[in-house]
């Protein structure tokens, strides 16, 4: 697998095909494959003739752990997928994260706008303004004996992802601790590139898309219907959203 280094963390990466470039960044407790391979998207967006990039974030996958929160500011996480283009001499790219990858995403195109060309934020509504993201209640679950310890049902949820994934939990509990950076509405307006909000219309965690996306000024909705959170992900209705989406980029 081969890996990039950022700021002397070694961080795995993964890319197929060629063409226009696109860096898919995951969402908490999850990886490149889970959220990436398993559910098609590189399938889908190889098919369309794009280049597609996708790495696992810092404590999660095949990438370096690290066991402070601070550590987990969205806007180092950001810095981290800048790097992994600057790594492949990619200047631009268009960026689609889901749940907390999309609240990185959304860190990327305020900080770096340069380096983003359109921005898909799967699986995040206006809780990247209003909420700081998942319970820390889910750090403490991730922090149990066991699964048989933890009576909290998102706890358990996230406890049983991750503990099927391997995962390092020590390393993820610090994260959920320390990605809880929001962005003001005025910081949300300054997101000038094209931007796709999709949400499931059963997501409980992600908020209303559609009160993101009018905060943009070039934000647009997507509803996936009957999709709870995590479902969402490689749902038909959003696959087809996206490549719509893109297809209108100049």
């Amino acid at each position: 697998m081969p890996t990039f280094s950022s700021d002397g963390l070694d961080l795995d990466y993964l890319e197929e095909g060629t063409g226009d470039p696109i860096l898919l960044i995951h969402g908490f407790a999850s990886t490149k494959e889970v959220n990436w391979v398993n559910t098609g998207w590189f399938k889908t967006l190889v098919g369309e003739g794009r280049r597609v990039i996708a790495f696992d974030h810092r404590g999660h996958g095949g990438s370096a752990k690290l066991y402070a929160p601070p550590d987990y500011d969205t806007r180092l996480m950001a810095k981290d997928a800048l790097r992994l283009l600057e790594h492949l001499r990619l200047p631009r790219a268009d960026i689609m994260g889901y749940s907390m990858g999309a609240r990185v995403g959304a860190q990327m195109a305020l900080l770096y706008p340069e380096a983003v060309r359109a921005l898909v934020m799967g699986g995040l509504g206006i809780h990247l303004v209003d909420s700081v993201g998942l319970p820390t209640s889910i750090a403490d679950a991730l922090e149990a004996p066991s699964l048989d310890d933890v009576a909290d049902p998102m706890g358990r949820m996230f406890r049983a992802f991750s503990d099927a994934n391997k995962a390092d939990l020590k390393a993820l509990a610090a994260c959920i601790r320390g990605s809880r950076q929001t962005l003001s509405r005025e910081e949300v307006a300054q997101i000038r590139q094209p931007v796709l909000v999709a949400v499931g219309t059963r997501d409980t965690i992600a908020g209303d898309p559609h009160a993101l996306a009018a905060l943009m000024p070039n934000g647009t909705a997507l509803d996936i219907p009957g999709r709870d959170h995590n479902p969402a992900v490689g749902d038909k209705v959003f696959k087809q959203g996206v490549l719509d989406f893109l297809s209108r980029r100049p």
